[in-house]
């Protein structure tokens, strides 16, 4: 299929995605218009707000109107490693009596992975995720198994100072291409929220991307051509991020401890192919970066004490470092 046909192709369905959603999903179109995109970029979603407005909820629905291999991983503080990539057991083989281990894979052997409330257990387990969200990839007792592909891993998590949460750690939270937050719906979505919640009414939704489709798409999006000022605008936006650099603006001095790394370029990149396609353009432009600037990068900037004692937030650093520019 040629790229004109991918392009009415990917947009025809993602009219019909959005469709489905919105029979369980009220509202919330910047958030599933990010997921969209980070599934077009191979990325891993990261879904941060407080209980009960629908994160997990979200996400579920995604993986009933798509034709991939879902799990489910709820996140407690007793869950252990294993219990995510899987374990060997000892079987005894009857025909020659004798005993052998034999792995059992985990729900991370799956093409999208709902990591629900991940920052309630604690860093050990955290990290077993690692190597599955970078490598697509398990290793268990020196045997190396692949998960296949594709693989998302889409995780929620509550805000940090609510109790029982473990901040995940900065190498963890950069594996994401995405940290979205949601926050509390307008009062007419909500109305409409109860109305459907509080009803006998149930939607069938129909599966509208298999994994053949979405490999194609992806393709798609990485044979978009950038510019090469656009690639520059991306880095130097990142470059700005880091109050150890010498052209860094004031603020970025002033409220930043550390700033994002090369991985953060590349996403706002992608991210701005995606957006471009999903917006029928040849190419993507500065608005389509823009656009995408917060959730890929609030992640992966650290505010400093003065940003705190102040109550500068990651968003309000990120707003004056575009106009910075």
């Amino acid at each position: 299929m040629d790229n004109i046909k991918l392009l009415k192709s990917i947009n025809k369905d993602k009219d019909s995605f959005y469709n489905e959603l919105n029979k369980v999903i009220i509202g919330q179109k910047e958030i599933v218009e990010h997921i969209f995109i980070a599934i077009l970029c191979k990325g891993h979603i990261l879904l941060e707000g407080v209980p009960g407005l629908g994160k997990t909820l979200i996400i579920k629905t995604i993986s009933d109107i798509m034709d991939l291999k879902f799990s489910r991983i709820q996140f407690t503080p007793d869950l252990m490693p294993s219990d995510i990539t899987g374990s060997e057991i000892i079987t005894k083989d009857s025909e020659i009596d004798d005993r052998a281990f034999k792995f059992i894979k985990g729900p991370i052997f799956s093409n999208i992975i709902l990591a629900d409330e991940i920052n309630r257990t604690p860093p050990k387990t955290q990290a077993a995720l690692l190597e599955a969200m970078q490598e697509g990839k398990v290793t268990v007792g020196g045997q190396t198994y692949d998960i296949g592909s594709p693989v998302f891993v889409m995780a929620t998590q509550n805000p940090i100072e609510q109790e029982g949460t473990y901040p995940l750690p900065e190498a963890q939270l950069d594996r994401f291409m995405f940290n979205v937050v949601i926050d509390y719906p307008p009062y007419e979505d909500e109305i409409n929220i109860v109305k459907n919640n509080t009803s006998m009414a149930s939607h069938t939704l129909s599966k509208i991307i298999d994994s053949k489709n979405l490999l194609e798409y992806q393709k798609l999006v990485l044979n978009i051509p950038v510019s090469d000022n656009l690639i520059e605008y991306a880095v130097k936006l990142v470059h700005n991020t880091r109050p150890n650099h010498e052209s860094s603006p004031d603020i970025t001095k002033k409220y930043i401890n550390w700033g994002a790394g090369p991985r953060a370029s590349t996403y706002l990149i992608l991210a701005a192919k995606a957006k471009a396609v999903l917006s029928n353009k040849p190419t993507p432009d500065i608005d389509d970066i823009i656009s995408v600037v917060k959730p890929v990068l609030r992640h992966r900037i650290i505010p400093n004490f003065n940003a705190e004692a102040e109550g500068i937030k990651r968003d309000d650093i990120l707003d004056e470092l575009l106009e910075s520019i």
